[in-house]
């Protein structure tokens, strides 16, 4: 190797031209002369071969052309932060010639110039000042020497390290382990290796991190999260997660879960991270889901996992669409379940006066937008009926399963206003049937033998003008 080339060569990340690649191999390549690297490049587009030349493996590809041998001088290894962080904001060491120059004394007829000592001061104090640092693009592949950033740049407390040269882990631990208060980090599109260990270092105040397209599992994020006890808000868009595993005293403090873009194997693995005791808002657009189901209730019944999240993100995925319908009657029905707590929290008819309370609004936070969408819930809509008016409108059902000769009928009583969706809940916890699709359908004690299906989940037993005495078929 020539003295151009680093020792730590092989995986050091490189940029050519506008390209970025991670080095292979570091050698001969006969019959050649010289010294050649072997790169695999981000971009397969830009290589040539899977890393051979003339019937010998010099390196190994993950796509067939995603290899190319250069010249080390083609090789650009990056720079240190500290320089990335002066050429970025104009603090670089030919800046500081100028000013030296423009610092001169006139003593007579001869100028002395000084030896600038006033700019290397005023350079230190813009280093000192800065809170957000954003280095993006800008090459930065190590620390430098050892504590000089915490020396340097001592009030940082958000860094944008995204598209830049870090090889590893290690190198980005190296740099944020220096800044004490360290609270937002962005590390998108470093093509990293993470650690196959836990590691040792803590960022005790960081909030913020950003992981997507680094190439990150699931399992690496578990190793480093010991290093994150404060960690808020974790991005991993478009990396390699595809198995999910429960994080064990990890993670205990996230409110934002961002998996994007990751090919989830199974939706139904949501399960092992449903636990996480603060998680306000879930990402999972583009995972590949089908559908999402957890083990601890039935179809269309509240479960106990997730037990803050209030945003959760589905789009792009190969869940069942909900038509405008749905939706419209869903929305008719929230907007009048809650409408009483909506009148006591302040609520009005009258949009004047019209101010529900805070804790009202953040326990409903669509409501204003469904009274405008559709008016204001009524006093008639919101009458709540009493307890014999109740028992009157019960219904004795028989329910059978004609596909089941061993599932004996049962008989259960039911209001008629409980709607389909809420009837295959209590079927699926009174049979104890997991995993399956109900199909509901009845049959009249006046007109036997024919079968009249309950195809929407929305409507209530009264809309089929179900009766006492009728039967309600269960298929799955």
């Amino acid at each position: 190797m020539t003295s151009s080339v680093p020792s730590d060569v092989l995986g050091r990340r490189i940029l050519c031209d506008t390209e970025y690649a991670t080095v292979r191999y570091a050698g001969s390549v006969p019959p050649t002369t010289g010294l050649w690297l072997g790169v695999e490049w981000d971009s397969p587009l830009r290589g040539k071969h899977n890393g051979s030349h003339e019937g010998i493996q010099y390196f190994k590809c993950t796509h067939p052309t995603g290899g190319s041998f250069i010249r080390p001088n083609k090789a650009n290894f990056g720079v240190d932060f500290l320089t990335a962080v002066k050429n970025r904001y104009g603090l670089n060491d030919e800046q500081d010639v100028e000013c030296e120059k423009e610092n001169a004394l006139v003593i007579g007829k001869k100028t002395v110039e000084l030896v600038g000592f006033d700019s290397i001061i005023e350079q230190q104090s813009q280093l000192n000042k800065l809170v957000d640092i954003s280095v993006s693009e800008c090459a930065v592949s190590h620390a430098g020497q050892k504590e000089e950033i915490s020396r340097t740049c001592p009030n940082i407390r958000s860094i944008n390290l995204s598209k830049n040269l870090l090889p590893s882990w290690e190198k980005v631990t190296d740099i944020a382990c220096q800044v004490q208060n360290l609270e937002s980090l962005d590390l998108s599109e470093n093509k990293m290796k993470f650690p196959s260990a836990s590691i040792t270092c803590t960022l005790s105040k960081l909030r913020v991190l950003a992981l997507n397209r680094t190439g990150v599992t699931w399992a690496e994020v578990l190793l480093c999260a010991p290093g994150w006890p404060a960690l808020e808000e974790l991005y991993l868009a478009s990396n390699d997660i595809t198995v999910l595993e429960r994080p064990i005293n990890v993670l205990q403090t996230l409110k934002l879960l961002d998996l994007s873009n990751n090919q989830l194997i199974d939706g139904s693995q949501l399960q092992l991270i449903a636990y996480l005791p603060r998680l306000e808002q879930l990402i999972l657009s583009n995972t590949g889901i089908s559908s999402i189901r957890f083990p601890d209730v039935g179809f269309g019944c509240k479960t106990k996992m997730f037990p803050l999240l209030q945003r959760l993100a589905v789009d792009d995925n190969k869940i069942l669409q909900i038509f405008p319908d749905e939706r419209k009657g869903a929305e008719l029905d929230y907007r009048k379940m809650f409408g009483n707590d909506w009148i006591t929290a302040g609520g009005n008819q009258n949009p004047d006066k019209d101010r529900p309370n805070e804790e009202f609004l953040a326990a409903h936070p669509r409501y204003q937008l469904l009274c405008l969408k559709y008016g204001a819930p009524e006093e008639g809509e919101l009458k709540r009926q009493q307890p014999f008016v109740l028992k009157n409108q019960l219904l004795t059902l028989t329910i059978k399963c004609p596909d089941q000769p061993d599932q004996k009928p049962i008989e259960k009583k039911l209001p008629d206003s409980m709607t389909i969706q809420k009837v295959k809940g209590l079927l699926y916890r009174l049979l104890k049937i997991s995993g399956s699709e109900l199909k509901l359908s009845y049959e009249s004690s006046k007109m036997e033998g024919k079968e009249i299906e309950l195809e929407n989940d929305l409507k209530p037993l009264q809309f089929y003008s179900i009766e006492n005495g009728d039967s309600i078929l269960v298929r799955w």
